[in-house]
């Protein structure tokens, strides 16, 4: 088994309050989930509105099929036109046995 995990920092340019923000990460993390079979939260930053970090993991039993996942939902987030971008992307394969 593997697990796949992804971790997105992203700079907000719309998002000028903590409510803006949550209104920005709630639409990515609702519509994401309900278009991949992944896990995803906001993991860090929650108090900083210009910068918000997103987790997201999936589990395979293998590790190109978890990076084409992850490949995937990290498209999908960037083609959601959300006045963002961005800034770092981070991504491990832990194998588990």
């Amino acid at each position: 088994m593997i697990i796949g995990v992804c971790q997105l920092t992203f700079q907000l340019y719309a998002s000028d309050s903590l409510k803006e923000k949550r209104r920005v990460v709630r639409a990515i993390v609702d519509r994401t989930r309900s278009r991949f079979n992944v896990a995803i939260a906001e993991v860090a930053d929650q108090d900083v509105w210009a910068t918000c970090v997103i987790g997201i993991t999936c589990v395979s039993n293998d590790t190109r099929h978890a990076n084409a996942v992850l490949d995937k939902v990290t498209n999908y987030i960037t083609g959601l036109r959300l006045e963002m971008d961005i800034i770092d992307r981070e991504m491990e394969f832990i194998p588990f046995a």
